[in-house]
């Protein structure tokens, strides 16, 4: 037994070493988790402008009066389904190629182009989840901020997305960590952020497991620190309701 534990122990710590300590290769690992967190944030602001662009707009067409509609919400209403429909009904790495392949096939930097990508994509779910959030709302809420002298886009801004936040955090939150995990794969078209990093590292040590492994180790801590944070502004959110 206690030369099994040896054996194991002398072969994890020599493989562990190369994979890790050698040449530095941990600062590898730490610019892969930079590049990973930069290109979440960025995919985050664009999928959160345009979820709220868009959900604002079929939110305002589905709360038209009767015999008022407005040919030109009717128009960007339908512009937005589809965009809702294809980018939810088309595998994110079919979007990925498309865009790295076909529409930016020239670029440069295929780190940008996949966070564009990833925005794009999570712009449609976040579409979804505020306006879930805002139709859920009494529509005493919208009708207060009219009676107060606001137009729509003002009623929506400071009384109801405000209210809708606290409801639809917990699935916002969801869709960012899946965010934070798609990142992995603008591999594919050449981005460079955690797992790029990892694989360079596996070329040049021919070994798999332990970059592997510690790439999912990276990941699996960052899940986990997001969904602590998350944990906390929900309870703050609450507290604040009770006051």
């Amino acid at each position: 037994m206690k030369l099994w534990f040896s054996e194991f122990w002398e072969e994890f710590s020599s493989k562990f070493y190369t994979a890790f300590i050698k040449n530095d290769r941990w600062m590898q690992y730490l610019e892969g988790v930079q590049t990973t967190l930069m290109v979440t944030a960025i995919a985050l602001g664009i999928g959160i402008v345009l979820g709220v662009l868009v959900a604002i707009i079929r939110t305002a067409h589905d709360q038209q009066r009767p015999g008022k509609k407005s040919f030109i919400l009717g128009f960007f209403n339908g512009i937005c389904q589809i965009y809702i429909t294809v980018i939810r009904g088309t595998p994110m790495m079919v979007q990925l190629l498309i865009m790295g392949m076909v529409i930016f096939k020239t670029s440069n930097d295929y780190t940008a182009v996949g966070a564009l990508t990833l925005g794009i994509n999570s712009g449609a779910y976040v579409a979804e989840i505020i306006r879930g959030g805002l139709m859920s709302l009494d529509p005493g809420q919208a009708e207060a901020g009219r009676s107060l002298g606001l137009n729509y886009f003002d009623t929506m801004r400071f009384i109801v997305i405000p209210q809708a936040f606290k409801a639809i955090l917990p699935s916002l939150g969801n869709e960012f960590i899946i965010l934070l995990k798609d990142t992995s794969l603008i591999k594919i078209i050449g981005g460079k952020e955690l797992v790029y990093f990892a694989e360079a590292i596996m070329t040049r040590t021919y070994e798999q497991m332990y970059p592997l492994l510690g790439t999912a180790f990276i990941y699996l801590i960052l899940v986990l620190m997001f969904t602590w944070l998350l944990g906390i502004l929900e309870r703050r959110l609450r507290q604040s309701d009770r006051r």
